[in-house]
């Protein structure tokens, strides 16, 4: 993975130990090579996983005059292109690094080097004439980068926990972005959950200089759909388009391996690398057996098909559930509520024991409209025909009648929430179906002053002019796939190459959806390659049976941090409320799993990482205290 983090100073004399102990917080993102380059006007560090040029590409990189420094954290595609044109040009390169062609390119174009790149990057460069300082973020925000201006200097990093590590750097909470976490699960770009930490726009650059900053966007996606475009060629070129972007992510030098996960997007993956690959390929799974929801008959003819080493990990055997979720609030950095965390922890540590790079298939549903939220909301806007009094009384039916269920996310669960979407607007519906919370019930839950003008419709600024389909689209991939898929995986993805973007984005919106089949075009290319059980398969998602869980495994974990004196001790919630939800949901009378999951994340990490609320704007300031008992542990 990589990792970078970086302060700008004003000491003659840095203090190289505090470089060194907060770039030593991130080493478990590159355990090859770690690195410090200190000077009067900035402190950068850089940590290595390394996948590219084994012996080459050591960071922080310095040019030959010494004048220009990089620390660098991602992987560039097109990185031999580069070099040849600057071969042409005059340089001369001392290693096979694409870091070294991203320092180069950034000598010769300055910043619009940035939108040659082809791949995922966030980095930072600095120039010792002119004490000027860069950071930039690739297109689509593979690669996290967050960023704190405080009296007139910036920190930086690839994690939180670097940020938090400075002494300059408070702790406390955003109660807006809060706001922000229980409605989504996530906290949309630019904010976090921390107060004055920002985290830089995938496709921007910021330079800063004299503590003087100007952030402005590189690159910009533009749904402007080619209504001419006939659907053979269109197939042609998604053809040729993944072709390409599976062999590009393929450069490596080091093991590579393949999320697998029986769906239409990681099997399309497996069908193209093993035409690009000499070798078997290695894939990983993650399993539930004897569930309803597990997808194991379906990885398992892919495999087999195409004659991988596969290696699963079954997450219903007995685990140490507690003791892995407690670690999160390590290693997440901001709480993800997003329950799928959890597998990909696990895919991850199965995954490591074979390799050092793994490709998923995340990025596609955002691209080719892969959810059924897209499908709900066609029906939501039929529905509108009907009286909202007799959706009422259908959604009071559904809370009487339906029977509460087991699975994973089950047909009530489905029912009520689409229900109660038909009485939003159409991005707050949307999110609604993709996140937890409802105004509602955060009225209910919260002591905390809510900001008036905060609204999911806000976000959606500027995208009702596109299509219906190509709206929500646009949304998720600006901020769900930024700050919730891209955050957990943190990892290559197929739907990054830019051409398939772009391709993407100039589609009619019937390749995309045509009637009730989601991803069109993608399954009409794939439909003779793949097993047709894989094209013909309900999405189930990659999420833990949150529901369950909280009933029985996880139920001491879940009253031990939710308890009325934990939630008391932090002023931001009512005991009263959540202790109801927990009692309501123990015995069976609703599912809301998803909703305490988000809740216990959270806390969690606050009582880690010491999160302070902001008191001048709770109901109670008395009642503030500190949540955390001990310093964090690195």
């Amino acid at each position: 993975m990589c990792g970078i983090a970086g302060y700008t100073h004003t000491n003659r004399y840095p203090d190289e130990d505090l470089i060194r102990g907060i770039t030593n917080l991130i080493r478990h993102r590159g355990p090859d090579q770690q690195g410090v380059y200190i000077s009067e006007g900035i402190s950068l560090g850089a940590v290595r996983l390394k996948i590219i040029d084994l012996d080459g590409g050591h960071q922080p990189m310095q040019s030959e005059d010494g004048r220009t420094v990089l620390v660098y954290n991602g992987e560039i595609y097109n990185y031999r292109e580069i070099r040849e044109n600057l071969a042409h040009r005059g340089h001369r390169f001392q290693s096979n690094s694409d870091t070294e062609v991203v320092l180069r390119a950034f000598l010769e174009w300055d910043t619009a080097s940035f939108e040659r790149l082809k791949g995922m990057f966030a980095l930072a460069l600095w120039q010792e004439p002119g004490q000027r300082l860069v950071l930039a973020r690739d297109r689509m925000g593979i690669k996290p980068l967050y960023y704190s201006r405080q009296a007139g200097q910036i920190y930086f990093g690839s994690e939180l926990k670097v940020l938090l590590a400075h002494p300059a750097i408070s702790r406390t909470l955003d109660l807006a972005a809060l706001d922000q976490y229980l409605s989504l699960n996530y906290v949309p770009c630019p904010r976090t959950l921390i107060q004055g930490i920002e985290k830089l726009p995938p496709g921007h650059l910021l330079e800063w200089k004299a503590g003087k900053q100007n952030l402005h966007p590189f690159w910009e996606l533009k749904f402007r759909p080619e209504e001419d475009l006939k659907e053979e060629e269109a197939t042609e070129r998604l053809d040729g388009l993944l072709r390409q972007s599976v062999r590009e992510h393929l450069i490596s030098d080091v093991p590579l391996g393949i999320w697998l996960s029986g769906g239409v997007d990681s099997s399309t993956i497996v069908h193209y690398a093993a035409a690009e690959s000499s070798q078997p390929l290695k894939t990983f799974s993650i399993s539930f057996r004897g569930r309803s929801f597990d997808e194991g008959r379906y990885f398992r003819a892919v495999a087999e098909r195409y004659s991988t080493q596969h290696y699963e990990f079954d997450l219903s055997r007995d685990l140490k559930l507690e003791e892995t979720i407690r670690q999160f609030a390590q290693f997440a950095d901001e709480p993800c509520g997003d329950s799928s965390s959890l597998p990909v922890w696990y895919l991850s540590k199965l995954c490591r024991q074979h390799v050092t790079v793994a490709l998923s298939g995340e990025g596609a549903d955002e691209l080719f409209g892969g959810y059924l939220t897209f499908q709900a909301d066609r029906l939501a806007r039929l529905m509108h025909s009907v009286p909202a009094t007799l959706r009422q009384s259908a959604l009071n039916a559904a809370h009487r009648c339906l029977p509460v269920s087991e699975d994973k996310i089950g047909l009530e669960y489905m029912v009520k929430r689409f229900l109660e979407g038909t009485f939003l607007s159409p991005f707050e519906r949307h999110c609604y179906w993709n996140g937890t919370f409802s105004e509602a019930q955060k009225r209910e839950l919260c002591r905390f002053e809510r900001e008036p003008g905060w609204r999911i419709e806000f976000l959606a600024e500027g995208l009702r002019s596109l299509g219906k389909l190509n709206r929500f689209l646009c949304f998720d991939q600006r901020y769900y796939l930024a700050d919730d898929i891209l955050a957990k995986v943190d990892r290559m993805s197929m739907a990054h190459s830019l051409e398939i973007v772009e391709f993407a984005a100039g589609m009619p919106e019937s390749f995309k959806i045509r009637d009730r089949q989601q991803k069109y075009l993608l399954k009409r290319l794939m439909r003779d390659r793949l097993p047709r059980q894989i094209l013909a398969r309900k999405k189930i998602g990659f999420d833990i049976p949150a529901h369950d869980w909280l009933r029985r495994e996880l139920r001491p974990l879940l009253l031990e941090e939710l308890s009325p004196s934990a939630v008391s001790r932090t002023g931001l919630f009512r005991p009263e409320t959540i202790q109801k939800w927990i009692r309501d949901h123990l015995e069976g009378r609703i599912n809301i799993g998803f909703h305490l999951w988000g809740l216990l994340i959270l806390f969690l990490w606050m009582k880690k990482w010491e999160i302070v609320p902001q008191p001048q704007k709770l109901e109670d300031p008395a009642q503030l205290v500190c949540l955390g008992t001990s310093s964090p542990t690195p």
